[in-house]
C-alpha cells in the first residue's frame, strides 16, 4: 500500500480520513499478464460509466508499466492481517525496500524516490534508428505523473498534455479541429483550462476550433449522499464547473466551447449510475473522427499534476478503423448528457452554499487539492 509523503505529522492526525485522499494517494490503474497491459482511468467494480480503458498488446510496453509497477511497489507499505487491530491489519515496511517509510523521513524518502522512478520515465539514451513512419500506423507514447516523489519534478504527462494544447491554441494547422474533453470529477488544472479555451476562438466559421467539455452531474457523482464532508464535493464541483463557464464567458468562447453533465438515473437509488470516464479526444480539421487520445488514471486536475501518481499514454494513429472507434467512443459518452449554461448553474436548487466554498478555502490552504 502506496502511502504519500505529503500527509505526515499534524496533518495525518487532524485530517478527516473521509477527505484525504485530497493530499495525494497511488491513483495509477494498471493491469497486466503476459505482454498486454491494460491502462484503466477507474478500479474494478466502482462505477458504471468509466470509459478509457485500453488493452494494448505490446511487449515492450507491457514490460514498460510493468517495471513502473514493480517501482511504485517497493516505495509501498506491506499489508499484513493483524488479528489484534481493529482494523484487523498492519502496515509494515520492508526492510528489502531500501529506505525509510514517507512517515519516518518524508525527505529522504522522496529524495530515494527520485533515483527510482526518475530513470523509469525517461526516454533511453540510445534511440533505435529512424524508420519510415507510416501515415496510416497508431503509436503510443507512455506519459507518467510523479511529480509528489521526483525531485526534481521529471513527469512526462503535463509537458505532454500542455504541448498538445498548445499547437491546438497556437498553430494555424489546427484550426477548425475539435476537442472532447471528459472528467468524473470536473476540477481541470488552471493551464489546461487556459489552453482549451485559448484553442477556440470568438468567431463561429469553419475554421473555428470547437470544444465539448463533458463531466458529471452532482446526481451522477459517487460522493452524492455521502455522510459526512464528503457529501460536499458534488456540490464543490458544481461550483468548479460554474467558475469554468464564467471564464468561458470571460473570454467570450460561449459559442466555440459547451459544457455537458452525464446523468443517469440518481447514485444510491434504483438503476442509477455513477460517472467516472476521463480522457481527451482530438479531431483535426476536416476529418470526422479523433485520431488522436489521452488514456489512463489522470483526472486532469491540480491534484493529478502535484499530488497523485498517475500513469497514462498518448495514442496518435492514422488508421481509420480505431479512429471510428474512438469516434464512437467519444459519441457515446455523451448520450445521456445535456449541455449546461451559466444561467442552469444559476437556479435555486444549484446554487452552492457558502459552507461549501469555505471547506474548499481550507482545504487549499491546508495543501490539500479536489
Amino acid at each position: 500500500m502506496f502511502h504519500t509523503p505529503n500527509l505526515t505529522g499534524l496533518r495525518k492526525k487532524w485530517i478527516p480520513k473521509r477527505i484525504n485522499e485530497g493530499w495525494g494517494l497511488q491513483h495509477m490503474k494498471l493491469y497486466g499478464i503476459d505482454d498486454e497491459i491494460i491502462l484503466s482511468g477507474y478500479g474494478i467494480s466502482i462505477c458504471k460509466i468509466c470509459l478509457s480503458d485500453y488493452q494494448l498488446m505490446s511487449k515492450e510496453l507491457a514490460d514498460y508499466y510493468g517495471r513502473i509497477h514493480h517501482a511504485v511497489c517497493s516505495l509501498s507499505f506491506q499489508i499484513l492481517p493483524d488479528p489484534h487491530n481493529t482494523a484487523g491489519y498492519l502496515m509494515d515496511w520492508p526492510t528489502s525496500n531500501g529506505t525509510v517509510s514517507p512517515l519516518e523521513d518524508p525527505e529522504n524518502f522522496t529524495s530515494y524516490a527520485s533515483t527510482v522512478l526518475g530513470p523509469l520515465i525517461q526516454p533511453t539514451q540510445t534511440k533505435p534508428a529512424l524508420e519510415q513512419k507510416s501515415s496510416d500506423g497508431t503509436y503510443v507514447y507512455p506519459v507518467a505523473q510523479f511529480t509528489p516523489l521526483l525531485k526534481p519534478d521529471a513527469s512526462t504527462e503535463f509537458p505532454a498534455v500542455t504541448t498538445i494544447l498548445r499547437m491546438l491554441s497556437t498553430s494555424s494547422a489546427f484550426s477548425g479541429a475539435r476537442w472532447l474533453f471528459t472528467a468524473g470529477y470536473f476540477n481541470i488544472h488552471p493551464v489546461l483550462s487556459s489552453l482549451l479555451i485559448a484553442s477556440t476562438s470568438t468567431s463561429h466559421t469553419e475554421s473555428t476550433t470547437r470544444g465539448t467539455v463533458l463531466t458529471a452531474s452532482p446526481w451522477a457523482n459517487g460522493f452524492y449522499g455521502s455522510p459526512g464532508i464528503s457529501g460536499m464535493l458534488p456540490a464543490a464541483y458544481t461550483h468548479l464547473s460554474a467558475r469554468f463557464l464564467d471564464r468561458v464567458a470571460e473570454a467570450q468562447r460561449t459559442n466555440s466551447i459547451q459544457l455537458k453533465e452525464w446523468r443517469r438515473g440518481t447514485v444510491g437509488e434504483p438503476g442509477g449510475w455513477t460517472y467516472h470516464a476521463k480522457g481527451l479526444w482530438i479531431t483535426l480539421p476536416r476529418e470526422e473522427h479523433p485520431s488522436l487520445t489521452f488514456v489512463g488514471s489522470s483526472n486532469y486536475t491540480k491534484r493529478s499534476y502535484s499530488l497523485d501518481l498517475e500513469a497514462g499514454a498518448l495514442v496518435v494513429t492514422g488508421d481509420q478503423d480505431l479512429k471510428r472507434k474512438l469516434g464512437a467512443e467519444s459519441e457515446w459518452l455523451q448520450k445521456e448528457s445535456q449541455a449546461i449554461s451559466r444561467d442552469d448553474l444559476r437556479r435555486t436548487e444549484r446554487r452552492v452554499s457558502w459552507n461549501v466554498r469555505l471547506a474548499m478555502w481550507i482545504v487549499e490552504k491546508v495543501g490539500g487539492a479536489l
